[in-house]
């Protein structure tokens, strides 16, 4: 029996990850349960799955769970609520769904706790990479990666000498605005942003995909989860999203994971590795007709991506500052207070305002992830 805490439960990762245990009651019991303010999902939630903590980190949302919910399980509210959910004693896996920044310090007290981390939160890589790798290690905590590129890689990389090993390949659907031309990406809307082609994910990383902005994030993420240079990860274009990323061996031999584009495979193999169990959905079947497509980015058009690279070689806090620039901006963008286009010029220009950089520590860390997102957030009255 697993132990699990979910942090981030009402969103797309945290539902489907909750699917997973409901296909095996044997072998998971869920402990905690954490949302932003989605009251009404959360509750169900706590009904169904009896965990011994459940949050909000919305104040006003948890007041009103707190005036509604008269059961056994105990409620948390506020920042504190990641935390709980992060450090309860009957978890021994903590799993991170929810987005952006905020999932870094629940990581970190997670790993001090000696909770193995289903990591579906890649800006606590991208922006405290060196902490996070660093912490690990001295707590031998494990990383278990749900991003399905990383899954991916994580399979691919089992059994494997890393000698042998010469580069990685991280796959991109290339997202709703893949063929479009040029000039005519700048003035995409929200709505056509959030038009996915093959995911259904929170509207914050799916315009991240119409940007490249979050195949940038995966590279980073990708470097420090696997330990591999930036020179070698690739990224390719892979419309279909059947095939989830690869590795190329140093005689030339490619090796691929693939599958149809759902979150429950990978979730479930971080859940119950090093095992598989049988999963209930929609497999691929290759006795129907299939094409795959592969297509080098278009660096020019999506410039995120090339910026990616840049700033993950820089390291120090150069990525935190690219990730909380671009979180502050595409929540503007959604809102209808900049263009598309602008997205990339904001983070640009927080990342050239930089100043000197003190020791990488937590609370720099997090002093500066609020520096840009200020920053980001004055650029754009």
């Amino acid at each position: 029996m697993k132990y699990l805490s979910i942090i981030g439960s009402t969103g797309s990762i945290g539902t489907q990850t909750l699917d997973v245990v409901s296909q095996h009651p044997d072998q998971f019991k869920v402990v905690a349960l954490v949302a932003h303010h989605n009251i009404d999902l959360l509750e169900k939630q706590i009904k169904e799955y009896k965990p011994l903590v459940a949050g909000l980190v919305d104040e006003s949302a948890f007041k009103e769970l707190q005036g509604r919910y008269t059961g056994p399980t105990k409620l948390v509210g506020g920042k504190e609520a990641l935390i709980a959910a992060a450090t309860i004693q009957e978890a021994t896996m903590v799993v991170t769904a929810i987005v952006g920044a905020a999932g870094i310090e629940p990581t970190v007290e997670a790993i001090k706790k000696g909770k193995t981390i289903g990591l579906a939160n890649k800006e606590t890589l991208v922006a405290g990479g060196p902490l996070i790798t660093s912490l690990a290690k001295e707590y031998g905590v494990q990383i278990l990666p749900i991003d399905s590129e990383h899954s991916a890689i994580f399979q691919c990389l089992e059994g494997q000498d890393r000698k042998n090993v010469d580069s990685l390949i991280v796959t991109a659907s290339g997202g709703p605005l893949r063929t479009w031309d040029s000039d005519k990406i700048k003035t995409a809307t929200a709505a056509d942003c959030l038009r996915h082609p093959t995911w259904n994910m929170g509207n914050k990383i799916t315009i991240d995909s119409a940007s490249l902005f979050n195949k940038g994030l995966e590279v980073i993420e990708a470097h420090w989860l696997f330990g591999f240079d930036f020179d070698h990860i690739d990224v390719v274009v892979h419309p279909q999203s059947i095939v989830h990323s690869m590795i190329r061996m140093k005689d030339g031999a490619i090796l691929a994971q693939m599958g149809n584009p759902d979150m429950r495979e990978p979730i479930q193999y971080a859940l119950t590795y090093p095992k598989r169990e049988v999963l209930s959905m929609n497999h691929l079947d290759f006795t129907k007709a299939l094409q795959l497509e592969f297509l080098p980015p278009r660096y020019d058009d999506f410039p995120a991506l090339r910026l990616a690279y840049e700033v993950g070689r820089a390291s120090g806090f150069k990525p935190a500052v690219f990730n909380a620039a671009n979180e502050t901006a595409v929540y503007a963008f959604l809102e209808d207070k900049i263009a598309f286009g602008d997205i990339y010029k904001v983070v640009t220009s927080v990342l050239e305002s930089m100043g000197p950089e003190d020791d990488f520590t937590l609370d720099n860390l997090l002093s500066i992830d609020r520096w840009a997102r200020e920053k980001a957030t004055s650029l754009m009255l």
